[in-house]
């Protein structure tokens, strides 16, 4: 270890005892016109994560108030994603990040690398995708089987007919499948390759199809926090792509996104939710779901929630920041906010019913942290209205994290599905028990 990386060890302690605070009241940084104060720059940015450490014995999240949670599947490898079938099967991508020799170097590469194994990413990647069975519908998976390997870093998937999409760290490919099907031996098939590289900074990405499945979308994040490998290591990142489910022809739908992941559609417009930028201070950048505009540029790197510009890119390009839309409403600061999912008629109480679930994983760069929990935003035409709720929440205690939520879905059933990528489960959130009918006489 250099003289400089123990020099910088050392120094840990005292930067946790310095480091800068959140000073907005709770709640100001969301909604859509969040509070937006000055920019803070420090030589070294707050760090502050939740130590990854699972949850005890029979723990589980704590969930609002009538509806209840059980573990449809627990004792996964790092679970990102999940996916309901039709049939009410769910696919869950146990994925972790690819090899990224070039990512991380430096002193401060190796600070993210440390801050990350804290948190519970750094294990290696399973690179598969499980398929969970619950045939009576009690919330627990009787049956779990290796549904498709021979994947890099799987996370989003899309069926479209007979045809699985799922995004790779660097691909989007496809498989056959058949309704009921436990088990895909058929070699992946790549549609379009997708920005990947030594570096691949944000390395998740999620697919969606268009309602008539001619269209798929596809999320591809930033290379870096703001640019600062240069813009010609952004080719084609920081966007979402639509890309034609036929042919593999595509193009750049939406730029300007720093980390889209989540994504859905409500009242025709697709919607995406957005992890903004770090290191300027704990109450910035809120992170954001956006309706996302064909053309449009969302200001990364060069400005943030619109036209505010971040001054720490250089050249600035003053041209973009005039173009930047605002974006429709923000989700907190440092909230990791990754999964998104809209729960229109689901089997939930009737206050979930009109709205978006988003699933936050959790800050590292805010004191005190934030995200580590499921909300959800009431919508009404087409738009959101109203203040966020707390569905899930306990996933954090102090210092420590029992686990951290990421992407969110709803099943056939109307449930709510959650991957916990820490506790290494699948949550199952449902409304309240139904009492037991007699049959007729």
């Amino acid at each position: 270890m250099t003289p400089r990386i123990l020099a910088a060890l050392a120094a840990v302690p005292l930067l946790d005892a310095c480091a800068e605070t959140a000073t907005l009241p709770a709640g100001a940084d969301f909604g859509p016109n969040p509070q937006l104060v000055q920019p803070r720059k420090s030589l070294i940015p707050t760090i502050n994560t939740a130590k990854a450490v699972g949850w005890p014995q029979g723990a589980k999240p704590a969930v609002a108030a009538g509806l209840t949670v059980t573990a449809l599947a627990s004792g996964l490898d790092h679970p990102r994603w999940v996916y309901p079938l039709p049939n009410g099967d769910v696919l869950v991508a146990e994925s972790n990040a690819p090899p990224k020799p070039e990512d991380g170097k430096g002193i401060k590469g190796f600070f993210m690398k440390t801050v990350m194994k804290r948190a519970g990413a750094g294990v290696p990647s399973a690179n598969r995708i499980t398929l969970l069975h619950d045939a009576d519908g009690d919330g627990a998976a009787e049956t779990r089987s290796v549904f498709l390997t021979g994947l890099s870093s799987p996370f989003g998937m899309a069926l479209v007919g007979e045809t699985l999409y799922i995004a790779n760290s660097d691909a989007l490919v496809r498989v056959p499948y058949t309704a009921g099907q436990t088990q895909i031996t058929a070699a992946p098939v790549k549609v379009v390759d997708l920005p990947g590289g030594p570096i691949n900074h944000h390395w998740t990405k999620n697919v969606i199809a268009s309602p008539d499945g001619a269209m798929l979308y596809v999320t591809v994040g930033s290379n870096s926090n703001v640019g600062e490998r240069g813009m010609p290591a952004e080719e084609g990142r920081a966007a979402i792509w639509q890309v034609n489910s036929a042919t593999g022809q595509h193009r750049v739908f939406a730029s300007g996104l720093r980390n889209p992941n989540g994504m859905g559609w409500e009242g025709g417009a697709l919607w995406t939710a957005v992890n903004e930028r770090d290191e300027i201070g704990s109450d910035l950048v809120p992170d954001y779901i956006t309706s996302v505009q064909d053309g449009g540029f969302y200001g990364w790197p060069y400005s943030y929630y619109g036209q505010h510009a971040d001054v720490r890119v250089k050249p600035p390009r003053p041209d973009l920041v005039a173009r930047a839309i605002k974006p429709d409403y923000a989700v907190g600061a440092h909230t990791a906010s990754l999964g998104l999912t809209f729960g229109t008629a689901n089997g939930l109480t009737p206050a979930y019913r009109s709205g978006v679930f988003v699933g936050q994983h959790g800050s590292w760069n805010r004191n005190p942290p934030s995200g580590y929990k499921v909300i959800y935003i009431p919508f009404a035409n087409g738009k959101p209205a109203g203040p966020p709720r707390d569905v899930l929440t306990g996933f954090i205690d102090g210092d420590q994290a029992f686990g951290r939520p990421v992407g969110v879905a709803m099943t056939p059933r109307g449930d709510l599905l959650v991957a916990d990528d820490v506790g290494n489960v699948v949550w199952r959130v449902a409304g309240p028990p139904q009492p037991a009918t007699s049959p007729p006489a």
